[in-house]
């Protein structure tokens, strides 16, 4: 199955780049309301995922934080914890599962890196749920007659 089936693209996600300051990136994260958020440099290459608690780590860090002072730290200096993988838009679907287990999402590039857009771990399970045949299965046993 291709994987252009689950993607969100571009277009509709919101995303920071590496110029941003902390500031904005707490405002754009606090506005769509993510937990997470793709950071891509100017050429829109993916570089990873900044998330609230890499953001709570580098505030609790700096005990003189203010709005005014986070105006002036740069994203790409605030520390990541983890490394969310992207895959390539030509990956099948037995990969793209395997990374979602570990993320929210899957940022997804194309074969220069470039950032198309991610993948939902939420569509995914969807998806499986609906190819199990437990949602079938479910559905034929709520149909069938109560014995008495």
């Amino acid at each position: 199955m291709n994987i252009l089936f689950f993607i969100t693209p571009k277009s509709e996600v919101a995303y920071i780049n590496d110029e941003f300051s902390l500031r904005q990136t707490i405002e754009k994260m606090e506005h769509h309301k993510y937990t997470a958020i793709p950071l891509l440099n100017r050429k829109g290459i993916y570089i990873g995922t900044i998330t609230e608690g890499d953001l709570l780590r580098c505030i609790k860090d700096r005990s003189d934080l203010n709005l005014h002072v986070a105006e002036d730290i740069p994203i790409i200096e605030v520390q990541r914890r983890w490394h969310n993988e992207p895959v390539n838009i030509n990956c099948n679907i037995e990969d793209l599962v395997t990374v979602s287990m570990k993320q929210n999402f899957v940022p997804v590039v194309d074969d220069e890196g470039v950032f198309i857009g991610i993948i939902r771990r939420k569509d995914i399970i969807q998806y499986c749920f609906e190819k199990s045949g437990v949602k079938d299965l479910e559905h034929s046993k709520a149909k069938e007659p109560a014995m008495v």
